[in-house]
């Protein structure tokens, strides 16, 4: 395969690929079944053909992972450089949160917190080029396509993005287990990082000192910690929580004040 190409595999990840960069899409190769036609309509839509294949092929391709009978060649995944995220946080519309995550070295868990971004409406998300796992085949599928519908930047120090952001004027909040602030104790700032540690050990203490402050999930039961993707969905919910609230508020402020009713 072209050093510029790589795979995704899975119907999710592919639909999602068709309606987020179908342009970046080279061949999709299907075998026969229900899920590989929902593949094929979506990709007529847009006027990509597909290929049927066998099996094995695909077996091949999807380095023996379950591909639900579809995988497709595409381009190379294009990192953002961290300049890309601050030209714009300097727009007249910034980005209100951005995830930042130090090493997470499992795809899943990757995959995971891409999937929860998403959902949450974080849009921008920096990881560390080292000690992190890349955007690959396995991470698309487990964000379920969410990884084509955010912007990731790779950053060789994650330190000195964190600086960088704080300048830009951006809080950074930092998840610890031993935080005496509960997620649900904390009003948070409209243009926020929420920073995630690695599986296990947790932030690195330099990146924990670069957090303006520091939360933890309680926990009423006998084990004392969650995974990190379940922890940073627990976080991003009730971040997005707390916007939707205030948006609302804001709303009716805004109405009880003379402005324009609204439709909704």
């Amino acid at each position: 395969m072209d050093a510029e190409q790589s795979v995704i595999f899975g119907v999710n990840a592919i639909l999602e690929k068709l309606k987020a960069s179908p342009a970046e899409i080279v061949e999709i190769l299907l075998s026969k079944g229900s899920a590989a036609r929902l593949v094929e309509s979506a990709a007529a839509r847009v006027g990509i053909r597909v290929t049927y294949a066998k099996s094995a092929l695909l077996d091949r391709l999807a380095m023996g992972q379950r591909h639900q009978g579809a995988v497709a060649r595409v381009a190379a995944y294009h990192y953002l450089a961290l300049d890309d995220l601050l030209d714009t946080c300097a727009s007249p519309s910034p980005p209100q949160r951005v995830l930042i995550l130090d090493g997470i070295t499992d795809p899943r868990n990757l995959g995971a917190l891409l999937r929860c971004a998403e959902g949450a409406g974080v849009t921008h998300v920096v990881i560390p080029k080292d000690r992190s796992a890349s955007v690959t085949p396995t991470v698309i599928k487990a964000s379920a396509g969410a990884a084509h519908h955010v912007k990731i930047y790779r950053v060789t120090n994650l330190r000195h993005a964190m600086q960088r952001l704080k300048q830009s004027g951006i809080w950074l909040v930092g998840l610890d287990v031993r935080a005496e602030s509960s997620i649900y104790g904390r009003t948070y700032p409209e243009r926020l990082g929420i920073v995630l540690g690695s599986e296990g050990h947790g932030m690195r203490a330099l990146v924990r000192k670069e957090c303006d402050f520091l939360v933890s999930i309680p926990m009423l039961g006998k084990v004392a910690s969650l995974n990190v993707a379940v922890a940073g969905a627990v976080f991003l919910y009730e971040a997005m929580r707390q916007q939707t609230r205030q948006a609302s508020v804001d709303n009716r402020a805004y109405q009880e004040l003379g402005g324009i009713k609204d439709e909704n």
